[in-house]
């Protein structure tokens, strides 16, 4: 199939807007919300406070994307209450944000929050089919440089239609709350959405950022595309991957494959399609079992994360900083971290304290960091087996 054309700037969806609401909020006393420059009311619209690490890595991402083009077209595809919408547009810089939500009664909250933007021109509410307005965005050669896809529970119906209203270039920010099909416990149902096969093992949450990558990499990939990780995030409900949509087909052999984990020692390690039929344990020979495809590259983008860190520390928001500098220091290693918790029952010991354990894995040579994935894990090149002599060392 050929690329998509150069996005033309359209604004303005006729057949789809909806007319501003005139019902009134009912509640004579509103309970008003605070978050970054955003105030808006919630409603009966959904919304979670906890949540707000992952807006503020998307309000970031946004605008370095918006300072490096001097655009930013975003689609919220799926908006609730309208906050990312509306920080995409006072943060971020948005010039234009399509904001759309399935549910048509809160119509009425999502033109209050996002009144400004509305009477600037700069802002439509639509209360549409997510997948209907990206197949549509494609139609019309209406393409946009940054589109939020906050679905709920498994993201099935959306690893690729989202594509379709991406210009090249751009971002999509992707999302799962559905721990269960990438956790090992549902093997058929993550085939099913992935085509890939996911068993249980230490790691299981990495596993589902790279359950995510990977099944939008090989669905761009059908089309010649590719996709790279800017940055992927796991908050312990949800998972969020930043992924940037490019023309040339990015998907090979080395960078998705298979994650092996030995039950007998621990030991993880990856597998490539060549190696299937013939994969044993490095370490003991026993058989492996064996996940996937899945994406084996790099989780972030160093670089990207650099400038997200700047920004931040430039806006004073010191608790990202420290979270993409731990998200920095993880980029590369390989897919898969280790429990403290598995260290010390596998050797035997008390759990091993894990500033004292990166340190002296550190001073044996072997890259070591903590992981956000997991706050009582490290993650490093060093084995299993390698971790434990370092801690039972540490002990004596």
């Amino acid at each position: 199939m050929s690329p998509h054309p150069a996005s033309f700037g359209a604004k303005l969806v006729p057949f789809i807007a909806k007319p501003f609401s005139s019902l009134p909020l009912h509640n004579p006393h509103p309970i008003w919300h605070i978050e970054g420059k955003a105030k808006f009311q919630v409603g009966k619209a959904f919304y979670r406070p906890a949540a707000q690490v992952v807006r503020d890595l998307g309000i970031l991402a946004a605008a370095i994307d918006q300072s490096d083009t001097g655009s930013l077209r975003v689609l919220d595809a799926m908006a609730g209450c309208g906050v990312r919408s509306l920080r995409y547009w006072l943060e971020s810089g948005g010039n234009w944000v399509w904001t759309n939500e399935g549910n048509p009664e809160i119509s009425a909250i999502l033109h209050q929050n996002l009144g400004d933007a509305i009477e600037a021109g700069e802002c439509l509410v639509t209360h549409q089919n997510a997948n209907r307005i990206f197949f549509d965005c494609h139609n019309r050669q209406d393409y946009y440089e940054f589109v939020d896809v906050d679905s709920f529970g498994s993201p099935e119906s959306y690893l690729d239609t989202p594509l379709w209203a991406t210009k090249f270039g751009g971002l999509i920010y992707f999302t799962s709350t559905d721990g269960r099909t990438v956790g090992g416990r549902s093997p058929g149902k993550s085939l099913s959405v992935y085509g890939a096969y996911a068993r249980s093992h230490p790691a299981i949450q990495e596993q589902g950022l790279r359950l995510m990558i990977g099944g939008v990499q090989q669905q761009a990939a059908r089309q010649g595309w590719g996709i790279q990780p800017v940055f992927s995030l796991f908050t312990g409900e949800t998972y969020r991957v930043m992924l940037r949509l490019v023309a040339t087909r990015l998907l090979t052999a080395q960078n998705y494959g298979f994650l092996g984990y030995c039950h007998h020692c621990g030991n993880f390690q990856t597998v490539s399609w060549g190696q299937l039929g013939r994969v044993v344990c490095f370490y003991d020979q026993k058989p492996l079992v064996l996940s996937g495809p899945m994406w084996l590259g790099a989780l972030h983008d160093y670089h990207q994360l650099g400038r997200l860190k700047s920004l931040a520390q430039e806006w004073g928001w010191l608790k990202r900083v420290q979270l993409l500098s731990l998200m920095e220091a993880e980029a590369d290693l390989p897919p898969y971290f280790y429990p403290l918790a598995e260290i010390g029952r596998r050797g035997g010991m008390d759990i091993p304290m894990r500033s004292r354990l990166i340190q002296a894995l550190q001073q044996g040579g072997y890259r070591a960091t903590p992981t956000h994935i997991n706050p009582q894990a490290i993650k490093t090149d060093a084995d299993l087996n390698t971790c434990i002599a370092t801690a039972k060392k540490g002990e004596g």
